[in-house]
């Protein structure tokens, strides 16, 4: 049976909000309960109701965060906190905190970097109908593009490593911040998991931040941003095909005329034909370059996550000594075999 006793690890909850006064104090007090001793950071993002005053009350560390938009708290978050692991949740008391030993008892024993807790009743509140159609036509864009990796890419029920962490190199400034998540470990074929969790709806006075229309080009936007960025080969092809198929159209009955009379009265139209193949194959070939260059970032990008030292709780499964120094990689006791045993265990740190 799966333990819940995780006193050895350093877990950090992080709870990014906006005015969430009316939810907050019971989110805190739900992620204590259920994670006893764990810090509890809420980042608030220029709320200007009293979302700070309650977290504070109800025992949060409360962290200022001026630059708006949940992708840029995020960020800060990342940056500023150290942990061995890192729960995200929201704070508007959606996400089910009991869950939580769970989701990170599946992140030790399934060795992963990422655990998402899928959201099981997302349909259910009348307010998000809109949504749920939106969600499911992203989800099925993201596993066209990147693979079949998630299932649901904007929960924002999370559980990460150390490593995850430190090398995700988020950029989006919002929403879009879980789509970018999950396509930085779809990118480097990082070990994740998927956990089915319930999904509550919000307190009565409660509104939602999100704009289904709104937030939906911005994270369409993200996607093909991203898609650019990690598949320039797959995106710049689809464009290549476009103008192609524009060329050919064009050009057809041009041809046709010109077989059939030796003259070609249409000289602007084939003009344009002959000028979106060109633009074809000259966008085939940024693709192909592009895609070294690609490539070549994806793989510096795993060598800076094999830099750091896993840090998913192998103290605490192995029963071994903390680092008293994660540099150095120096254990606080044992001989120089224990510790060029443990240097093999973290990956050589």
């Amino acid at each position: 049976m799966a333990t819940t006793n995780f006193g050895d690890l350093n877990i950090a909850v992080l709870l990014p909000c906006y005015n969430e006064e009316k939810a907050i104090a019971g989110v805190v007090f739900d992620f204590r309960r259920a994670l006893p001793g764990t810090r509890i950071y809420v980042y608030n993002n220029n709320s200007s109701d009293n979302t700070a005053e309650q977290a504070a009350r109800a025992g949060a560390i409360v962290v200022p965060s001026r630059r708006q938009g949940k992708g840029n708290v995020v960020r800060q978050m990342f940056a500023d906190i150290d942990a061995d692991i890192y729960i995200m949740a929201d704070g508007d008391g959606t996400y089910d905190s009991t869950a939580a030993p769970k989701l990170i008892q599946t992140l030790l024993d399934e060795r992963v970097d990422m655990v998402v807790g899928t959201r099981k009743g997302v349909t259910i509140d009348a307010g998000r109908k809109g949504h749920a159609f939106g969600n499911a036509i992203f989800n099925k864009v993201y596993q066209a593009v990147f693979g079949n990796d998630f299932t649901d890419i904007f929960s924002g029920y999370r559980v990460f490593t150390r490593r995850f962490a430190k090398s995700f190199p988020a950029m989006s400034p919002g929403f879009e911040i879980e789509t970018e998540m999950s396509v930085h470990a779809s990118i480097l074929r990082l070990p994740i998991v998927e956990v089915p969790t319930e999904y509550g709806v919000r307190l009565q006075g409660s509104e939602s931040k999100l704009s289904t229309f709104g937030d939906g080009f911005k994270i369409l936007r993200m996607i093909a941003t991203l898609m650019k960025e990690t598949r320039p080969f797959a995106f710049f092809t689809l464009i290549s095909a476009a103008l192609m198929s524009g060329s050919v159209i064009f050009a057809a009955p041009v041809l046709v005329e010109y077989f059939q009379t030796g003259l070609v009265e249409r000289m602007p139209t084939w003009v344009l034909a002959m000028t979106m193949m060109l633009g074809s194959l000259m966008v085939f070939m940024a693709g192909v370059m592009l895609d070294s260059v690609a490539r070549g970032r994806a793989e510096q990008k795993r060598i800076h996550y094999l830099s750091i030292a896993p840090s998913r709780g192998e103290q605490y499964i192995a029963n071994a000594a903390r680092l008293r120094e994660r540099r150095g990689g120096v254990m606080e006791d044992g001989s120089a075999k224990e510790r060029r045993a443990w240097s093999v265990q973290v990956g050589g740190r």
